[in-house]
């Protein structure tokens, strides 16, 4: 297995994303969420565990998108878990996350949120 680079803080994980998702690397994305974390992506469905989003990515990547950082804001941390956010250069409204503190002091995403959407009108 290979040994990817921890996330020591909540921000980190968006810069090691864009790394990650640059170099094709759909398993070391996949190693920035929890085992059972939640990704509400497609856009208005979701993805859960960890094996799944690595699928998914593998896909995704598989186009080789190229992604560019993003300027994160204020960092929100109460003990273990922190909120991270980040306003899109694409302009699709915002991006946020959900991540937790490992017990090796680590961060991990459990829930990402990478657009928001507007729901169609009813």
């Amino acid at each position: 297995m290979t040994e990817y680079e921890k996330a020591m803080r909540p921000e980190d994980i968006t810069r090691l994303f864009v790394e990650r998702s640059n170099a094709g690397d759909a398993a070391g994305v996949a190693a920035l969420y929890e085992e059972k974390a939640v990704l509400a992506y497609p856009p208005g469905g979701r993805t859960v565990g960890r094996e799944a989003i690595r699928v998914l990515w593998e896909k995704v990547l598989a186009n080789r998108p190229r992604f560019e950082a993003e300027e994160p804001l204020p960092t929100l941390v109460s003990d273990d878990i922190a909120l991270t956010s980040t306003p899109p250069k694409d302009g699709s409204g915002a991006r946020a996350q959900v991540v937790r503190r490992q017990p090796d002091g680590s961060w991990l995403r459990l829930l990402d949120q990478p657009e928001f959407v507007t729901p169609p009108a009813r």
